[in-house]
């Protein structure tokens, strides 16, 4: 059995063309573009990349984009007026600070984020949506798991009763995507580093999503036969070479659908970025 590939540009494709769809009918029905501000402090290289390809995604779908670039020296008090700004802004529905920050501001991070209006928090990192998220209620969630469980509705994976297995924690990816993964019925797992007797565990999973930054960590002796494999990790393990923390070409014969790393799950997430930004002009226009 060789596994159905979950290519994320499709699945990317449908959720902007929604998006495209839902910012037409805002702009019909309110008069109203929505509108993303990606603020980056400093010249990361790979930050600039990603913010010139989610400033692109504005451009091809009809969301107004202000990128603000912003020196590497900025002190917090400077950024945090700069968020002031756009939380006042009636142009601005969506803020996304984009990181990592540089090293003088790390320590600064959650108060940063924290800054950002609720309504306005497209990365869904705000203590108030996690907090609406783990209750239930309707909010704004990080992109990556979230385009996750819309990759899975898309490939028509069921969800409802399935075991879902996480390797990974994290708040940005692993703990919401448990909470996602409850609301769609699904009896969840979740591992981490202190887990014992991991592939065995692994090895029930319906869905199995990788989310623990190690390099082809996942082994096919982990999988259970005809599983959904979701690879959410990115590890450069050469100049130009990226891997995920599955071995993609042992576990494909294994699963009976698997995401590829490049080319799957990192795909969605700008996606979902653009309909967080539709989701959450929605909520302020409401």
């Amino acid at each position: 059995m060789t596994a159905r590939i979950l290519a994320g540009k499709d699945f990317a494709a449908q959720i902007k063309e929604e998006a495209k769809k839902q910012a037409e009918a805002i702009k019909e029905q309110y008069g109203v573009t929505p509108g993303l501000a990606v603020v980056i402090v400093g010249s990361d290289p790979a930050s600039q990349v990603y913010v010139r390809n989610k400033h692109k995604a504005c451009e091809a779908l009809g969301i107004y984009s202000e990128v603000i670039v912003l020196p590497e020296d900025t002190t917090k008090e400077a950024l945090l007026a700069q968020i002031d700004a756009l939380n006042s802004s009636r142009k601005i529905h969506g803020i996304l600070v984009q990181l990592p920050l540089p090293a003088a501001l790390g320590s600064a991070e959650a108060e940063i984020l924290d800054r950002i209006d609720p309504k306005k928090d497209v990365d869904g990192f705000h203590p108030v949506n996690v907090g609406r998220l783990v209750t239930g209620q309707p909010a704004l969630v990080p992109c990556t798991p979230a385009g996750c469980i819309r990759m899975l509705e898309l490939a028509a994976i069921p969800m409802d009763g399935a075991h879902a297995v996480i390797i990974g924690r994290s708040n940005i990816v692993g703990k919401p995507m448990m909470n996602l993964l409850l609301q769609k019925n699904a009896t969840v797992t979740v591992c981490h580093s202190h887990t014992k007797n991991l592939a065995e565990i692994t090895r029930t999973a319906d869905i199995l999503v990788a989310a623990v930054g190690r390099p082809r960590f996942v082994t096919a002796d982990m999988v259970k036969p005809g599983a959904a494999v979701i690879d959410v990790g990115i590890n450069r393990i050469a100049p130009k070479q990226l891997v995920g923390d599955v071995d993609f070409t042992a576990v494909q014969e294994v699963a009976g659908a698997i995401t590829p790393v490049p080319g799957g799950v990192g795909l969605l997430t700008i996606a979902m970025l653009m309909q967080n930004t539709i989701t959450a002009a929605l909520m302020q226009l409401a």
